[in-house]
């Protein structure tokens, strides 16, 4: 894992200026502490920060072709690029270094944009061709690694992290109304819009090639659309053991210490057990929790007890939320209120000190439902047959009390695109009208849920909503926290679960072989049954849980009071502050915790990123 960032003006007699390349390269240095390294042509500039994983000596970047008419800088790990290096040598390249780097400057001679096809991994990476006076942009098929971008009439820049963007001169900072509400309706702004106007992410499956005529950005994965797979339980289940043993093997490259995430939660124990299934000696195990009811630790050591693990933990008090949050936010580039950003960054530092890669379970549940609002939406689909179904529904949403019965019940006899807006939401809409000020303009800001719900309009419900998670939630919110709080320690975090051919496999399965007996993930609870202990297997579903319902009540209340309404921050130029305090009053009966989270996020990125930002 490294840090990448560049810029290219279109007007070719106007020379690329190694200070802001390297001001742009020094604005993340904790993507690649290792090395570091810069190319220049005429009016293009790359700029590069390495974290070294593979081929310690041999896999400085910039790195070029036998000829130097080929540079690349290059993010992420190739799983296949041994085979892939095989291949390319039978062809009549020849290589220089071990370095799965190297492997894609021969792909891209050999096969041109359509190498990206042959990638097996998580990426992003630019290639300038000297010979076309080309550059050439790709990210991975689900966006494990970032890409950020800028462009006007005179240059395009791009870096793996938004604030390297910064250290070009002139780059506004104007933030997108309309992305503001996305970010409070969602906790999260969905590719390829940023919370800023002018700055876009590639979005993952993507590349861009850019020439002095300007750019163009096309398309080259996309989930398969085709009907779910009819296949018995016993096929399915020796395909995906067979499947994953071969990517917990590829996974497990590495020239430098690895370990794993242990949350004691099924998706983490899980990739602990295919690991000492693989013959991992020794795994160094890495957990975080709470002195509270919401603390996972004792599955956690469940499941280390059983693999022998060498099992390292941390208890996290209120004290490190509140003393974090600015570097966390920081760190997160742009607003992304998710609580679980906190104990994954305590983790990745505590692994830290051990390893230099670790493997985490992230992307089971879009991948194969496990989700429990899957469940309860499959029901809704069921019964939205019956008679009288949005009848029924009118009559919840008058008369049922205040909850879950409530909130569910009324979503009868409405379509899914109406029910299922993601695994993570905050503000009501009636809420957040009167929070805005002034009240945005929306109409023309792009509906990337709906147009996700567009693309796979043929699918079966369950199929939908992975479909939906998949293109925004996952890339959007969860690979953003897991990227940024992994690499603001150094710590390269690789994700099996997301293998693409994992996620196609997954995708293609029937409902019955994801969803069972109200379990979800139910091919990978069976496949485990074997592997783990049953109460890990079957226990309800946890995630990262964070107790900020009792901190905001508690040791929190005051911080988040003197943050959200103190003189300079967000409420002063965005929020209405009688309903900023309506939010904090906190009622017995409602959590809203997400919502004071949300804004205390917002409100430490607008400090930081915006009011903080030197005039231009």
């Amino acid at each position: 894992m490294c840090g990448i960032q560049g810029f290219f003006y279109f007007d070719r007699a106007r020379q690329a200026e190694p200070a802001l390349a390297r001001a742009m390269r020094q604005a993340a240095p904790h993507r690649g502490p290792d090395d570091h390294g810069d190319h220049f042509d005429a009016n293009l500039a790359l700029a590069f920060n390495r974290l070294s994983i593979i081929d310690l000596a041999g896999g400085h970047q910039p790195m070029s072709n036998e000829d130097g008419s080929v540079w690349i800088i290059f993010n992420g790990e190739i799983y296949n690029f041994a085979g892939l290096r095989d291949d390319l040598i039978r062809r009549g390249h020849r290589f220089q270094t071990r370095s799965d780097t190297e492997t894609i400057v021969h792909a891209w001679e050999e096969f041109g944009p359509d190498c990206v096809q042959r990638l097996r991994g998580m990426f992003g990476f630019a290639i300038w061709d000297a010979r076309t006076r080309t550059l050439f942009l790709a990210r991975d098929r689900l966006g494990i690694k970032p890409l950020y971008f800028y462009q006007d009439s005179h240059v395009f820049a791009f870096a793996s992290e938004m604030k390297s963007l910064f250290a070009l001169p002139g780059i506004p900072r104007r933030v997108d109304p309309g992305a503001l509400t996305e970010f409070l309706l969602h906790r999260y702004v969905i590719g390829p819009q940023t919370i800023l106007k002018d700055v876009k992410k590639l979005l993952p499956g993507h590349t861009i090639t850019v020439t002095e005529a300007g750019s163009r950005i096309r398309r080259y994965w996309d989930l398969p659309l085709d009907p779910p797979r009819d296949i018995p339980d016993a096929q399915a289940a020796e395909e995906f053991g067979s499947l994953m043993t071969e990517t917990i093997r590829q996974h497990l490259v590495a020239d430098v210490p690895l370990g794993a995430f242990l949350s004691g939660g099924l998706d983490s124990s899980s990739i602990v057990a295919f690991m000492h299934k693989a013959g991992v000696p020794g795994i160094k195990t890495f957990s975080v929790g709470y002195d509270s009811p919401e603390s996972e630790l004792p599955y956690a050591r469940l499941a280390a007890s059983r693999f022998q693990t060498d099992h390292h933990e941390l208890i996290l008090k209120p004290s490190d939320f509140q003393g974090e949050l600015p570097r966390i936010v920081w760190q997160m580039d742009e607003p992304v209120a998710d609580e679980a950003a906190l104990p994954l960054y305590f983790v990745a530092r505590l692994a830290r000190q051990k390893v230099t890669v670790a493997l985490s379970g992230e992307g089971a549940d879009e991948v194969f439902s496990g989700y429990p609002i899957y469940r309860v939406m499959a029901v809704l689909s069921r019964l939205n047959s019956l008679p009288f179904s949005r009848l029924a529904g009118q009559m919840f949403s008058r008369l049922a009390p205040q909850g879950r019965l409530r909130k569910y019940g009324a979503m009868l006899g409405q379509p899914l695109e109406t029910r299922y807006h993601g695994v993570s939401t905050a503000f009501p809409r009636e809420l957040l009208s009167a929070l805005l000020l002034p009240a945005p303009d929306t109409a023309s800001y792009p509906d990337a849920v709906a147009e996700a719900y567009r693309a796979c309009a043929r699918m079966p419900p369950l199929h939908r909503m992975s479909y939906v998670d998949i293109k925004t939630w996952l890339p959007s919110n969860l690979l953003v926290k897991a990227d940024r709080m992994s690499m603001a320690v150094s710590l390269e975090l690789r994700v099996p679960f997301l293998d693409h051919e994992v996620v196609e496999f997954g995708y293609r399965l029937p409902a019955r072989l994801r969803i069972r007996h109200n379990n979800g993930k139910w091919i990978l609870k069976k496949y485990m049954e074997p592997l783990l202990p049953r109460q890990i297997i079957y226990r309800p579903k946890r995630g990262f849980a964070v107790p900020t319902r009792t901190w905001f009540r508690n040791d929190l209340a005051g911080f988040a009071r003197e943050t959200l309404l103190g003189a300079g921050g967000a409420s002063d130029d965005f929020f209405s502050k009688p309903v900023v305090e309506q939010v904090l009053a906190q009622p017995e009966s409602r959590d809203q915790s997400g919502q004071i989270y949300s804004l205390l996020v917002f409100d430490q990125w607008y400090r930081r990123f915006v009011k903080s930002a030197p005039a231009t």
